[in-house]
């Protein structure tokens, strides 16, 4: 084989955030948004990349130069990955990566733990590695520690696996959750949210006041626990109550905005189950969960609160190979 396309869902966190950092669960679901990355082998030792959604184009460098000199931000994350199973299994051929995105960066979905899923996914295939998902994850979460420095690796799980997911820290569990449906609603709120920032603020806050912070963390899991518990058997009211929990000990953490909290109490004065920012705060997306007879008048109060709604579904197919 020497050409292969694949994709890779986006993500949403459901409960959990922050706690899930530190060695605590959390929730998490595939959505239908994906990135597609077209590999395909080289003649020449090149790596050129093409991936315009980041404004990389016609972008090349030897393969023995991978991860050396100035890397743009918009080929951190393919060609850190690129090197990393280079290295590993001592290959050496040339490479062209073309990348596409179905969803916007600025939404919070994972982009780059999905476009680093795709790439070691593509070289699996390509060099027959042979690797499992297990591999493919773990291969992918060193990628996003090597860049970021930190991170839990959930949005690396939910690319590969799909669906929806109680996964604890580093991939030390992954567990599958069956369930029925999951009818989230999405606001977007307009605002471009740093993760890592909001992580070392919620850092230092651990830092001067570990025994609240620590306190905060404990309770997340037990919400966690008790929303899976409501998820599996398709509970939504319970879902829904639980998110407002958790929505109040993000609002603890100091991760939430006042253009999130808007929306987030725009959806539930329209009729909500319940609605939590989802992610590390500071901006991206907020999540609800409505009757069905009740979603259109959550969407406006969503709308009205100057959020912007995006259609998603959840719980969707991980990582493929596309045709």
């Amino acid at each position: 084989m020497n050409k292969v396309t694949v994709s890779t869902p986006g993500k949403l966190m459901l409960f959990g955030e922050h706690a899930v950092v530190y060695g605590h669960p959390c929730i998490v679901t595939a959505v239908d948004q994906r990135i597609r990355l077209a590999a395909e082998v080289l003649d020449s030792p090149d790596f050129i990349l093409e991936a315009g959604d980041v404004e990389v184009t016609n972008y090349t460098k030897q393969i023995s130069e991978l991860g050396q000199g100035d890397v743009p931000k918009g080929a951190q994350f393919v060609e850190i990955a690129l090197k990393n199973i280079y290295e590993k299994f001592d290959l050496g051929e040339g490479l062209r990566i073309t990348t596409a995105s179905e969803f916007s960066s600025k939404f919070g979905f994972g982009s780059s733990s999905a476009i680093t899923v795709c790439v070691v996914k593509a070289l699996s295939e390509l060099f027959d590695l042979k690797l499992d998902n297990k591999e493919i994850f773990d291969s992918a979460y060193k990628t996003v520690l090597d860049i970021q420095g930190k991170g839990s690796g959930f949005d690396v799980a939910a690319g590969i696996y799909g669906g929806c997911l109680y996964f604890v820290t580093g991939g030390k569990v992954i567990e599958p959750l069956i369930i029925k449906e999951l009818p989230l609603i999405v606001g977007y709120s307009g605002v471009k949210a740093d993760t890592v920032t909001l992580m070392n603020q919620v850092k230092a806050k651990a830092s001067k006041y570990p025994e609240f912070i620590d306190v905060l963390y404990t309770e997340v899991s037990k919400l966690v626990e008790k929303a899976k518990s409501a998820l599996l058997v398709n509970d939504l009211i319970s879902f829904g109550e639980l998110m407002n929990f958790n929505q109040g000990l993000l609002e603890s953490m100091g991760v939430s905005i006042a253009k999130l909290s808007a929306m987030i109490y725009g959806a539930r004065d329209e009729g909500a189950y319940g609605a939590k920012l989802s992610g590390a705060g500071g901006g991206d997306c907020m999540i609800a969960i409505a009757p069905k007879d009740k979603i259109a008048a959550v969407q406006q109060g969503i709308t009205r609160s100057g959020g912007q709604v995006i259609e998603v579904q959840t719980n969707v197919e991980g990582v493929r190979i596309e045709k």
